[in-house]
C-alpha cells in the first residue's frame, strides 16, 4: 500500500508547494520510493508466492482491494521506483508553466502504475490501468512540443478504447465465477473458470486489445511515434520506459493465465505480430533522422521481440521476456535522456545539423555509449541476457521465426551507431554551437543508467534469482488450472 500512498500523498504536497520547491519535493519522494522498495525487496520470499499481501473489500462484496507481489511484480515495481528519480532530474533544471502541476502529474502516475503492477484483483487492476492514462495524457497535451493535441487525442481514444475491451472481458469472465463466492475478480477466482472456445475468443480479443495498444504490437502502433516525439522527455520517458511494460506484463499474468482454450491461436497470432514488428520498427529507424523519432521506432522493435518471446510460453522466452522488460526500461530512458540533453544544448535532434559533440563533451560521450551498447545488447550489458533467452525461446517454437527476429541484433547494431557517429563526431554540419559537458543532475540521471547497463549484464542473475520461481510458477499454473499448453 505504501508504493501508492507515498506517490499520491507526495503529488498533493507537490501541487501545493511553491514552485520552486516542487522539483525538490517530486525528487526526494521518488527516492522515498526506493528506500521503500529495496526495504521490500531485501525482506522479499523468492519462493514464487505473494508478499505483502493486502485486502478489504472495496466497493461491493465482488470488488475488492487486493494487492500482492510476486517476483515479477516486484521486479516491475522496482523498474519503476528506480528509474522514476532518473525521469525527474532529467526534467529537474527545466522551465515549465505549472511546474508544480508537471512534477505532481508524474508522481500520480507513478502511483498508478505500482498499483497496476500488485493488483490481484481484475476490476482493480482495471482501475489503476485507466488512472495511468489520466497523468500522461496531461503530461503529453500540455506540455506537447508541437501544440498537436490531435496526437495526444489519438494516443487516448486507442487505449481508452482498449481498456473498454479488457473491462467487458472480465466483466464477463466474472459472470462465470461461482455464485456465492464473494470476492467475484480475484485472480484466483478467474483462473479457475472455463470457457467455450467460442467464448475464450472473443474474451481474449477484448483482453489483448487492450495490452496491444499500449505495448504497441502492429497493427496499433500508429499513436506511437508521434506522441513519443512530441511528448516533453519525461513524457516520453514514462510512456516507453514503464507504461509500456503494463502490456507485456498483462500479457504474462492475465492475458495467457485466463484464455488459454486457444493458445495455437494466440501463441501464433502474437509471434507473428511481434516479429513483423521487430522488422518494421528496425527499418523505419534506419531511415530516420530525428533521433527522438528513431529511437520510438526502435522501442518498437524491441517490444516486438519481447512480445513473441512472451508468446512462446516456455521458459526460456518468458524468463528473456522478464529480463529484456527491465532493460528496455533502463535503456530507452537512458537514450531519450541523452537525446533531451543533446537537444536543449543545440536546438535540434536532426542528425543531419549535429556532429562534433564528443569534443566539447566528452563525460557525456562516454555515458551516451554505455547506453547505445546497453541498447544493442553487446555482450556484459543490460540488454545481452534476455535477448539471447528471448532468441533462444523463439527458436524452440520456429527456427525460421528466430532467425526473422535475430535480424534486430545486426539492424540495432546500424542504427544506433549511426545515430552515435553523426551526433558525436565529426564537425557540426549545422550551425555552429558550443555543448556545456554534463550538469551535476545529468550526471546523477546518467550514472544510474550506466551503473545499471553495467552491473545487470555482468550479473543479470539477480534479475533471474528474483522472478525465476514466479515465472516457474506461471507456467505450473496455466497447466494446473487450464489442462495444459498446446
Amino acid at each position: 500500500m505504501e508504493l501508492i500512498l507515498i506517490p499520491i500523498i507526495s503529488s498533493l504536497l507537490v501541487y501545493l508547494s511553491p514552485k520552486k520547491w516542487a522539483s525538490a519535493l517530486a525528487l526526494v519522494s521518488s527516492i522515498i520510493t526506493v528506500v521503500a522498495s529495496t526495504w521490500m525487496l531485501n525482506n522479499f520470499n523468492i519462493n514464487g508466492s505473494y508478499n505483502y499481501c493486502f485486502d478489504i473489500k472495496w466497493f461491493s462484496s465482488a470488488v475488492h482491494f487486493t494487492t500482492g507481489i510476486d517476483g515479477l511484480s516486484m521486479l516491475l515495481v522496482l523498474l519503476t521506483n528506480l528509474l522514476l528519480p532518473v525521469i525527474i532530474l532529467g526534467s529537474y533544471k527545466k522551465e515549465f508553466n505549472n511546474t508544480n502541476v508537471f512534477f505532481a502529474l508524474i508522481l500520480l502516475m507513478q502511483a498508478a502504475l505500482n498499483g497496476v503492477f500488485i493488483a490481484r484483483d481484475a476490476i482493480m487492476f482495471y482501475v489503476f490501468w485507466e488512472l495511468a492514462l489520466i497523468p500522461i495524457y496531461f503530461i503529453a497535451a500540455l506540455w506537447n512540443e508541437n501544440k498537436n493535441y490531435k496526437t495526444t487525442i489519438r494516443f487516448f481514444l486507442y487505449t481508452f478504447i482498449g481498456s473498454l475491451a479488457m473491462l467487458a472481458s472480465f466483466i464477463f469472465l466474472g459472470s462465470k465465477v461461482d455464485q456465492g463466492i464473494a470476492h467475484t475478480f480475484h485472480y484466483s477466482n478467474l483462473l479457475k473458470v472455463s470457457l467455450s472456445n467460442t467464448e475464450s475468443i472473443w474474451v481474449g480479443l477484448g483482453i489483448l486489445l487492450a495490452f496491444a495498444v499500449k505495448i504497441p504490437l502492429l497493427p496499433f502502433h500508429s499513436w506511437q511515434a508521434d506522441t513519443y516525439t512530441e511528448s516533453p522527455v519525461a513524457g516520453t520517458q514514462l510512456l516507453s520506459g514503464i507504461m509500456l511494460k503494463m502490456g507485456l506484463y498483462g500479457l504474462i499474468r492475465w492475458f495467457f493465465p485466463l484464455v488459454p482454450e486457444n493458445y495455437s491461436l494466440w501463441i501464433n497470432l502474437i509471434t507473428i505480430l511481434g516479429i513483423i514488428g521487430v522488422i518494421y520498427g528496425a527499418l523505419i529507424a534506419l531511415r530516420s533522422t530525428d533521433m527522438k523519432r528513431l529511437s520510438a521506432f526502435s522501442s518498437l522493435s524491441h517490444v516486438g521481440l519481447i512480445a513473441a518471446g512472451i508468446a512462446c510460453l516456455n521458459s526460456s522466452g518468458l524468463q528473456g521476456a522478464v529480463l529484456q522488460m527491465f532493460a528496455h526500461g533502463v535503456s530507452v530512458v537512458g537514450i531519450f535522456l541523452c537525446i533531451d540533453i543533446i537537444q536543449t544544448r543545440s536546438q535540434t535532434r536532426e542528425l543531419h545539423s549535429l556532429g562534433g559533440i564528443a569534443k566539447q563533451a566528452p563525460y557525456f560521450a562516454a555515458l551516451f555509449f554505455i547506453v547505445v551498447l546497453g541498447t544493442m545488447a553487446v555482450p556484459f550489458t543490460i540488454g545481452f541476457p534476455g535477448e539471447m533467452l528471448l532468441l533462444n525461446g523463439i527458436f524452440k517454437i520456429s527456427a525460421s521465426m528466430a532467425v526473422i527476429a535475430g535480424l534486430t541484433v545486426i539492424l540495432c547494431a546500424v542504427y544506433m551507431l549511426r545515430m552515435y557517429n553523426l551526433s558525436m563526431f565529426g564537425k557540426p554540419a549545422g550551425d555552429l554551437y558550443l555543448f556545456p559537458d554534463l550538469r551535476l543532475h545529468e550526471w546523477a540521471a546518467l550514472s544510474i543508467i550506466a551503473a545499471l547497463v553495467i552491473f545487470l549484464g555482468v550479473y543479470p542473475q539477480a534479475i533471474v534469482d528474483l522472478t525465476k520461481a514466479s515465472v516457474d510458477k506461471l507456467l505450473i499454473m496455466m497447466n494446473e488450472f487450464k489442462g495444459g499448453i498446446a
